[in-house]
């Protein structure tokens, strides 16, 4: 569904935000990992001394965590909605928990959940997350020393067009985006065209977008991406039409903005 009814106005402190989601490429090649389709994810080939994939929010899909195992890297797999994953990944842990900013009922932190789990503490992980909407609060309450430990993270983020315009909204998600946002860059973009677009300023902003980051110590060769999609992006639903990125995502950052 697509809403173009009225066109709303961006907030001035959400600058941050645009800055965070504009792509850079690196000299790293992206790869697919996962299905293409919902479950695949385009990811910088890194994976070298990564010692798990930890993977909130299994629904029907883990596609992505089968590639990881066939590369050797464990997944830790949590999402309180299901029994259990839909395929037997070899090497994966799996609990029914979702993810948040406390460890309450159905609910664990991302540092608790890696402290009971974490395979070699000094080594680099991964982090594949699509928690419908909840990402903010759980990478918000997260300590930044862990979040350093992913070298990669995949994330599906939600409510732009809220956050980019409504104070409740953006005050969520900013305590995760800035965190994020030191230490690592966005390295790709793909719009989920399932779930629409808002227009802001004459712009449509995708509803959901999965975006991929790499730690900064990692990203190297940075460069403004000047197009998308990608080679490799493939459509969620591909009976709808793919969405385009808008261009306040495109291009160079600002002068004075951050890389």
């Amino acid at each position: 569904m697509t809403e173009n009814r009225f066109a709303r106005t961006a907030l001035p402190e959400a600058a941050v935000v645009d800055d965070f989601l504009r792509p850079y490429a690196t000299d790293t090649p992206l790869i697919r990992v996962g299905d293409f389709g919902d479950g695949g994810y385009l990811v910088p080939d890194d994976f070298r001394g990564i010692a798990a994939c930890y993977s909130p929010g299994v629904s029907q899909q883990a596609s992505f965590e089968m590639d990881m195992a066939k590369r050797r890297i464990p997944s830790f797999m949590a999402d309180a909605s299901v029994a259990n994953p839909p395929l037997q990944v070899p090497g994966a842990q799996f609990i029914p928990k979702f993810l948040g900013d406390k460890d309450e009922g159905d609910f664990i932190t991302l540092a608790s959940w890696v402290a009971a789990t974490d395979p070699n503490p000094d080594a680099d992980l991964l982090l594949q997350m699509d928690i419908e909407g909840a990402e903010y609060e759980t990478l918000g309450a997260a300590p930044r020393d862990l979040l350093r430990r992913f070298r990669i993270i995949v994330i599906e983020l939600h409510h732009l067009p809220s956050i980019l315009t409504k104070p409740k909204f953006l005050n969520r998600a900013l305590s995760a985006i800035n965190k994020l946002h030191d230490d690592f860059v966005t390295v790709h973009l793909h719009p989920n065209n399932v779930s629409g677009t808002v227009e802001i300023e004459g712009e449509m902003i995708p509803r959901v977008i999965e975006a991929t980051l790499l730690r900064r110590d990692r990203a190297q060769g940075l460069r403004p991406v000047q197009s998308l999609p990608h080679p490799l992006d493939v459509r969620h639903n591909l009976r709808k039409p793919a969405l385009a990125l808008p261009d306040r995502w495109m291009g160079a950052a600002e002068r004075g903005a951050e890389v």
